[in-house]
């Protein structure tokens, strides 16, 4: 795909705002035709520039009162394994292979403390190819739109 250009950015940056944007209300916003606010986005799509689109949701709301980063300290030949056993927790909801002092970073949601302790002592810990862990708590998240 070639670079992409400033109406690119400004259509991506519109639908980070609102994903569910009319394609007229993203043509007028970036002051371009409909047709070509959609021929662009079925082409940043097909490129892969655009992956999917989603919902946000505020995790208080759903129940989760305690959430936390998590980092880990892994076994470096067993990131594929530790990765498919992290990824079968469901409250894990996002996960990275960083580098600098630890390996992994997670962000935990959970219903209440006690949770939160069972999901990192009994389901993270218990994966053999974690060598530490350190829990950060959140107090409270912001999400730039």
């Amino acid at each position: 795909m070639a670079v992409l250009d400033e109406v690119d950015h400004a259509i991506l940056e519109e639908l980070r705002r609102d994903a569910r944007a009319s394609m007229t209300a993203i043509a007028d916003a970036v002051h371009i035709s409909r047709a070509g606010a959609h021929a662009r986005i079925k082409r940043l799509t097909d490129a892969g520039v655009i992956t999917g689109y989603s919902v946000r949701t505020d995790p208080v709301l759903l129940g989760h009162h305690a959430s936390a980063y998590v980092t880990l300290a892994i076994e470096q030949a067993t990131w594929q394994d530790v990765s498919a056993r992290l990824r079968a927790i469901p409250e894990i909801e996002h996960m990275a292979l960083v580098g600098g002092d630890y390996d992994v970073i997670l962000l935990v949601r959970a219903s209440d403390a006690r949770d939160l302790r069972r999901i990192v002592l009994e389901d993270i810990q218990a994966i053999p190819s974690i060598r530490s862990t350190r829990t950060i708590l959140i107090f409270e998240d912001f999400t730039r739109a």
